[in-house]
């Protein structure tokens, strides 16, 4: 009876053990929609048993806590608004390399070893469709008396996209579009959202290179707004999935991984006006194929970085 009894508690106790190692969480720092890892994280623990832990907020934010909790790290998978954190990263050697089976349709140039794409956002002109303005279809256009003190711009010092916005144009016409639009009214307006609301609230009539999936949801709620994609182009933002190799939960960080990239996961992120990084996924609003892409050097622009938003503070009169 003993051995009897022994072997049933052992067995409750291996048992037990299983179930935690089955069920260890998944945490999750993401710079997404707070809907979108709200929704990937009940489908993919829905799938797999396997609660996920999220921490939401802008990349800087994100970046800020990985660095605070150094000593002790305790993200299993970072989600960034900015392909250029996947590069910082792989530089420092804190990524996983990994392939998913389900990142077969994703294209090269939304994946490295250590990175795969989650969705794509695009940068556009937002513009109020009650505004009494004509309706803009360049960039250079928002320099025009019409859009006097009309326009806003995110602050390309809290947006990476805005970031490489601002670096792409500048360097084409050394800074002449980011004159005229200082010189015509055009503010510094905080974050994205802070740049969006304003125009959303009829204030103002334009942001001047908005994230666009966020205008596209809104648009799509009834707001009275358009986004146009200049023809003579813009910048795409991929945003990079990827495992840290600090994580002691990688076999589950892998699975989050290809929940994400499943079909059932993009069509989430298709839901969110977010471009999927599949292919063959499809999306209610413009993919890569329909926009014209501004051609720079992503690394030149990034090794200027301190320059070009000293530069652009100078001519703003930021702080």
């Amino acid at each position: 009876m003993f051995k009897s009894l022994k072997s049933i508690t052992f067995g409750i106790v291996a048992a037990a053990l299983m179930a935690g190692v089955a069920h260890a969480d998944v945490t999750v720092y993401t710079a997404g929609p707070q809907s979108l890892i709200d929704k990937l994280s009940a489908g993919f623990t829905k799938q797999t048993g396997v609660k996920v832990n999220v921490f939401q907020a802008t990349t800087g934010k994100v970046m800020a806590r990985i660095e605070a909790e150094a000593a002790n790290p305790v993200v299993d998978v970072v989600i960034s608004a900015s392909w250029d954190t996947a590069n910082d990263f792989a530089k420092r050697g804190w990524l996983v390399n990994y392939s998913s089976p389900n990142a077969a349709q994703v294209p090269e140039f939304l994946k490295s070893e250590g990175a795969v794409a989650q969705g794509i956002s695009a940068l556009g002109i937002v513009w109020n469709t009650k505004s009494g303005t004509p309706k803009p279809a360049e960039w250079a256009d928002l320099t025009k008396p019409e859009y006097k003190d009309l326009v806003n711009i995110p602050d390309p010092a809290q947006s990476g996209s805005s970031f490489e916005l601002t670096a792409a144009l500048a360097g084409q016409d050394d800074w002449k579009l980011f004159k005229s639009l200082q010189a015509n009214g055009a503010i510094i307006a905080g974050a994205n959202a802070d740049a969006l609301n304003p125009v959303l609230q009829g204030a103002k009539a334009v942001v001047f290179g908005a994230v666009d999936y966020i205008a596209l949801a809104a648009q799509k709620k009834g707001e009275n707004i358009e986004v146009v994609f200049p023809k003579s182009g813009t910048v795409i933002a991929p945003r990079p999935a990827m495992i840290m190799n600090w994580s002691k939960n990688q076999d589950d960080a892998k699975k989050f991984i290809d929940y994400m990239l499943s079909e059932e996961g993009q069509k989430l992120v298709a839901d969110e006006m977010l471009m999927p990084s599949r292919t063959d996924v499809a999306a209610s609003r413009p993919l890569i194929g329909d926009l014209t892409l501004l051609k720079y050097d992503t690394a030149a622009v990034y090794g200027k970085r301190k320059e070009t938003l000293k530069a652009f503070a100078d001519l703003y009169g930021a702080k």
